[in-house]
């Protein structure tokens, strides 16, 4: 635990926005008292995007590790890895700037903890509650997260579809802190007017994309995406750090053998064949038409995606 991040002036755990076109003169921003603040008490959000219609920020939040609660080991599905909403840089969103709750509060995923209550998936809780720290602390003093995930999947990007905005592509890096491995995937999440469809306790909010077929071959056996980038012809690349590879994904109008679907049909994934263990996986269309996402393989090593956010 980072006991910093507790406090407002360390800038520790903290995601704030500067302006690049008004730097100071002659010396660098300083970072934990200047630039717009969109949150604290995050735990590692590498992941940040704005919206494309709305101007809407969303992170995503790999969270703590080998955690117990009341003294009952609980890191095997808790706790949940988050995304958070921040509002938009005007500074005109409620919580705007607000504290999500690290190191003092998680997210729950798995229920089944001591003394759960009337818990749900999403909910904030404390590791040892007392008088003046518990789980209605958490509920009441902190940003809770708009949507949670299956704890250890550690999701690295966000990137949103572009220009409707309707999709959020995450990636998944994969675990290391349970027994069954989870992650090592690419996926979706479903939005509609800048806000993602699935309520804040579903635990069925995103829709794979590419994944590894076996993943008891994990984590040296499978691809581990890290960063995504849109190109201009709407491709998405997407980099993966373990096996030094980019993976470009196109959607198309047709299907692989050739056949335009239904509106409410599903295409399959065309995966390379020099990746033997990357599963295939059926896709819903995307709102306004048929898809159906390919996938290709593109030599090259690195991913470089310039962001304006800074996390701490």
């Amino acid at each position: 635990m980072d006991l910093d991040a507790q406090q407002l002036n360390s800038g520790v755990s903290q995601i704030r926005a500067f302006d690049t076109s008004n730097l100071p003169s002659g010396r660098p921003y300083d970072f934990p008292s200047e630039g717009t603040l969109l949150g604290w008490g995050l735990r590692n959000s590498v992941g940040v995007a704005e919206h494309p219609n709305t101007g809407g920020i969303f992170s995503v939040e790999n969270s703590s590790d080998q955690i117990e609660r009341n003294g009952t080991d609980i890191h095997e599905d808790n706790p949940g890895e988050e995304m958070n909403y921040h509002g938009f840089l005007n500074g005109s969103t409620e919580n705007q700037g607000g504290n999500y709750g690290y190191p003092n509060c998680f997210a729950l995923w798995g229920t089944d903890i001591p003394d759960v209550g009337n818990m749900t998936v999403g909910s904030q809780f404390t590791l040892d509650p007392d008088s003046t720290l518990n789980d209605t602390t958490c509920a009441q003093a902190f940003v809770p997260p708009r949507l949670t995930f299956q704890a250890h999947m550690a999701p690295l990007d966000i990137l949103f579809s572009q220009p409707d905005g309707n999709a959020a592509y995450i990636t998944f890096h994969g675990s290391w802190d349970r027994s069954g491995p989870v992650g090592y995937k690419i996926s979706t999440v479903a939005f509609k007017d800048g806000e993602p469809v699935a309520a804040p306790n579903s635990t069925n909010a995103t829709a794979d994309i590419l994944s590894n077929a076996d993943l008891s071959k994990c984590p040296d056996g499978c691809f581990r995406p890290v960063g995504l980038a849109w190109d201009s012809q709407n491709r998405l690349f997407m980099s993966s750090d373990s096996t030094g590879e980019v993976y470009v994904l196109q959607q198309s109008e047709v299907s692989a053998t050739g056949t335009k679907p239904s509106s409410s049909s599903s295409g399959t994934l065309v995966t390379p064949t020099t990746s033997p263990n990357i599963a295939p996986r059926s896709t819903r269309s995307r709102p306004g038409g048929e898809a159906l996402w390919l996938s290709s393989l593109a030599i090259a090593l690195s991913l470089v995606c310039g962001l304006f956010f800074t996390v701490a």
